[in-house]
């Protein structure tokens, strides 16, 4: 071999985790796995090609040039572009840029050339169209890279993390996080479309150095937003138990923008008739319906552990990617509150961005109401809900389960049912311009309070409630053109799918971005 040659490859010898033995063995002690097989796992057999592998960290003053290659090669960030889900989708459609914060190296942390690299791949993924994912365990800022204090007094003019933002809407960018997350690497997990993260996570704007410097006290890192906190609160959007499981996850989520899956398989349809109670006033799981709906397997829940009422998930049918938005009747009997109008609102603009259509199947009693909600922003939050939805350059398609009541009602279907690209009910659908009991106590308060005792008064409540809900029972919604139809819910896929079939998609050249909350 040429000298030159043989120079290369000695000095990338120190790359590999063969040779960084004891980093490794700490590592899977922990029960993490490195970077460098986080990367192999994700993308496509031999199809990951690194770039700015040979920085090493900004510290010449202190340490001898020998000494940062064996200690801080690739300046603890491997990057690069790889191929991921390339055997479904072909290799052209699965080009993504990758990025991960190596952890054996000076704890994750975000150096100078550190921060030059991930400028450039970002570049390279905003010119190339490429998809991101950057696994982000890591302390945040570097303050020992003592060869850039001449130039830089605060660090403060790095675009990394506006250049990152700039991609929201453009290109997907998944974020994945296990162990420890604080700072600059939080404020890039948190510019992200999606987190995922591992139950052993913590994520937070500051980690305990920071903290205690600024006088708040003692924390272990354990103890700063751990995963089951910011789960529950949203941070989190998909919580899963290892590295291994978030790369599964991180490939499921990126192949509904990488196209239509040639392959998929349904499930029994007449099944459907028996997921909703002939008891009105039962609760019931819309999860699956929509498993059985969708192609098997396809659902993706996110932010399962926030805003229980309002589900979100990605899935397919007859292989193509949609978004959805269901009401749960198990939380809250499925009325929308504030954290559930955030939730649904953020969504649209995920499937808008990337011209995903939306399925959107209502349960709702309408918007949660009272003091206690009022408090917490609700005329601003579900007004959101109704923004979102009358900008959608997408098609929403709306599938009433069984209650449709009010203005949450309404929101659901992108506005109002005529909003709507198509319009369908269940036969087990009830309409109103609010809950039938709500309605009878308000609207016949005369009629109720004249009776002469409670036995004729609950009588009459009744019998006027049975008539409330026969005026708005989905035949007679349907016989005024309300709504577009009345099916059998077995019938359900097949509309979807021939509704979806008789869009024409217009390309979006709005400048969208998503909003981070």
């Amino acid at each position: 071999m040429r000298k030159d040659l043989n120079e290369l490859y000695k000095r990338k010898e120190f790359l590999k985790d063969e040779n960084r033995s004891e980093s490794v063995k700490k590592r899977h002690n922990k029960g993490s796995r490195t970077a460098r097989e986080n990367i192999m796992d994700l993308c496509d057999k031999n199809s990951f090609n690194e770039l700015g592998s040979l920085i090493t960290a900004g510290q010449t003053k202190r340490f001898s040039k020998e000494e940062l290659i064996k200690k801080t090669p690739a300046d603890g960030l491997v990057a690069g572009i790889g191929n991921i889900n390339g055997k479904i989708f072909g290799e052209e459609i699965s080009k993504c840029c990758v990025m991960s914060y190596d952890y054996m190296v000076l704890a994750g942390t975000q150096g100078g050339f550190n921060h030059k690299k991930t400028d450039r791949l970002i570049s390279i993924a905003k010119k190339g169209n490429l998809a991101i994912i950057f696994f982000v365990e890591g302390g945040g800022g570097r303050p020992g890279d003592v060869d850039f204090d001449a130039i830089n007094s605060g660090g403060l003019d790095l675009p990394t993390w506006s250049e990152y933002a700039k991609l929201s809407g453009k290109v997907p960018r998944i974020s994945i996080v296990s162990g420890n997350c604080f700072a600059g690497n939080a404020a890039i997990a948190g510019c992200s479309d999606v987190i995922i993260a591992t139950k052993n996570s913590s994520i937070g704007m500051a980690g305990p150095a920071m903290i205690k410097e600024g006088g708040l006290g003692d924390f272990k890192a354990s103890e700063i937003g751990p995963s089951k906190i910011q789960y529950e609160n949203g941070v989190i959007d998909i919580l899963v138990e290892n590295e291994k499981d978030a790369v599964e996850k991180a490939k499921q989520y990126l192949s509904y923008f990488q196209g239509n899956n040639p392959k998929w398989k349904v499930g029994d349809q007449n099944k459907l008739h028996n997921l909703i109670p002939e008891d009105r006033k039962y609760a019931y799981d819309v999860t699956k319906i929509l498993d059985l709906i969708f192609d098997q397997n396809s659902v993706l829940e996110l932010r399962g552990g926030f805003a229980k009422n309002m589900i979100t998930s990605f899935a397919r049918i007859d292989g193509k990617p949609v978004g959805i938005i269901a009401n749960s009747t198990k939380h809250l009997g499925g009325a929308i509150d504030s954290d559930a109008s955030e939730k649904a609102s953020r969504f649209m603009q995920l499937c808008d961005a990337f011209n995903l259509p939306l399925v959107s199947f209502c349960d709702t009693p309408g918007f949660m109401v009272g003091p206690t909600h009022e408090k917490l922003a609700l005329v601003r939050k579900t007004s959101r809900f109704f923004i979102n939805g009358a900008n959608l350059n997408v098609p929403i398609i709306t599938i009433i389960l069984r209650k449709a009541y009010g203005l949450g009602a309404m929101a659901m279907a992108g506005g109002n049912f005529h909003e709507s690209y198509m319009t369908l009910s269940w036969q087990t659908g009830e309409f109103g311009p609010m809950g039938l009991e709500a309605s009878v106590e308000l609207g016949f308060k005369k009629e109720l309070e004249s009776t002469n005792s409670k036995k004729e008064r609950d009588n009459l409540y009744n019998k006027l409630v049975k008539e409330a809900y026969n005026r708005g029972k989905a035949i007679n919604a349907a016989s005024t053109m309300e709504i577009d139809e009345v099916i059998d819910p077995k019938e359900t896929r097949i509309r979807i799918s021939t509704a979806l079939n008789s869009y024409s998609f217009k390309s979006n050249k709005r400048n969208n971005f998503i909003d981070s909350w």
